[in-house]
């Protein structure tokens, strides 16, 4: 059963740091691509990071470059989204998913979500 659990959501006021986690398992971790996505109340899902499979090498939108930083290790299946100088306009359900290379996120596997709430 492949399952991707995404933790370390929680409150921090504006200016703060959190650091998420995506525990996997049931598939091959070290050939997927792994990215980070976000979902606002009313709004459509977001890419807010990714991570490549073969050569680690990593893709930010505008609005998480220099704030959000993703990582992974294939040894433990897990991957992780940093963000530090948290925004209001960060607070969103965070979810994690893996995309075989040549595919689409929409074919890929998704976990659950973890609530941001960046508080003002």
């Amino acid at each position: 059963e492949v399952q991707l659990q995404a933790s370390g959501g929680g409150l921090v006021q504006t200016g703060g740091s959190l650091r998420l986690s995506c525990a996997t398992s049931g598939f091959a971790f070290d050939d997927y691509a792994i990215g980070w996505f976000h979902q606002a109340p009313g709004k459509e899902r977001e890419e807010v990071a990714c991570i490549a499979s073969s050569d680690a090498k990593t893709y930010y939108p505008a609005s998480a470059k220099g704030r959000f930083t993703i990582s992974r290790d294939d040894a433990k299946n897990t991957a992780w989204l940093q963000m530090n100088n948290l925004k209001p306009e960060d607070t969103a359900v965070y979810y994690c998913a893996a995309q075989m290379s040549g595919s689409s996120w929409s074919a890929g596997y998704w976990g659950q979500g973890t609530l941001v709430t960046v508080s003002s």
